[in-house]
């Protein structure tokens, strides 16, 4: 009987799982929706920014900014990565940081000086714990927050780089692309570059107002603002997505758990129940 216990505690304590476990992907659905609109909401802006930017640099003459231009000397570089604060979302972290490892890996073997930046709490405890250098470490980063963290951070690495404290900036997050997909990617984003347009034919002369290059300095800022923007929200959402699926998936295990238990527990009743009858059958047997 104590096996019948023990069984019945166990499948007690798979049901409160479950429970746990089902209202954390619920929650994490309604975050998700939200952070999802968020991040595809932030695309065309930032897509239309980078178009207008390259309309400027491909027509402006002679146009030029400190943030478009390679060092001489290429020796440090910065990596900006952006984990999560909490756990439970599956591979979400520990895949992409596995990946931004071998992305280290690759730039020390150029011969670069690499120092981090990160956001949230997994990211800090898994690059500090390896001995990688952690410049600064930001976590408890919000969606309130975001724009407030975006304009330090761009102070930062402006100053650092035009100064030529730091050559390159790289930044590390998963771009959400499905709720079953986040992909890892290592843009680089200091010095900054504008891809010129393709030549679709006649071309048509702009006069801007005011200058190209005034044009040039004010929305190369705004420009990198955005990227780290996007950068925030496609952590956020896919952090959602990861730990939705996540659960989902912790909330089936216990399902089958539970039923496997429930089986296992009817199959010892029916075991004791059999052995009692046995036991009473034999005992007047032999009287």
């Amino acid at each position: 009987m104590a096996n019948l216990r023990d069984i019945r505690r166990r499948i007690g304590s798979v049901k409160n799982t479950r429970q746990i476990t089902s209202a954390m992907k619920l929650v994490a659905g309604a975050k998700l929706r939200k952070a999802t609109e968020r991040a595809v909401a932030a695309r065309p802006y930032q897509d239309a920014l980078g178009s207008v930017l390259q309309s400027v640099g491909g027509r402006a003459a002679e146009v030029s900014n400190p943030l478009l231009e390679t060092h001489e000397s290429v020796d440090r570089a910065v990596v900006v990565i952006f984990g999560s604060d909490k756990g439970l979302c599956g591979s979400f972290n520990n895949a992409l940081f596995r990946e931004t490892e071998r992305f280290l890996a690759g730039l020390k073997e150029r011969g670069l000086e690499v120092s981090l930046r990160t956001f949230g709490k997994k990211a800090r405890s898994y690059f500090g714990n390896r001995g990688y250098e952690i410049t600064e470490s930001i976590i408890e980063v919000s969606h309130a927050t975001y724009m407030d963290e975006v304009h330090k951070l761009v102070d930062h690495l402006v100053g650092d780089f035009t100064t030529g404290e730091v050559d390159e900036v790289y930044l590390v997050f998963n771009e959400f692309e499905s709720v079953l997909t986040q992909r890892p990617t290592f843009p680089r984003v200091l010095p900054l570059s504008l891809d010129e347009e393709e030549d679709t034919g006649a071309q048509a002369d702009f006069a801007f107002e005011p200058s190209g290059q005034e044009l040039l300095n004010t929305l190369l800022p705004l420009y990198l603002q955005g990227i780290l923007l996007r950068a925030f929200l496609e952590t956020e959402a896919g952090e959602h997505a990861s730990r939705m699926t996540a659960m989902d998936n912790a909330t089936r295990n216990a399902s089958e758990l539970i039923d496997t238990l429930t089986i296992q527990y009817n199959r010892a009743r029916q075991a004791a129940i059999t052995t009692e009858i046995i036991e009473v059958v034999s005992g007047a047997e032999a009287l």
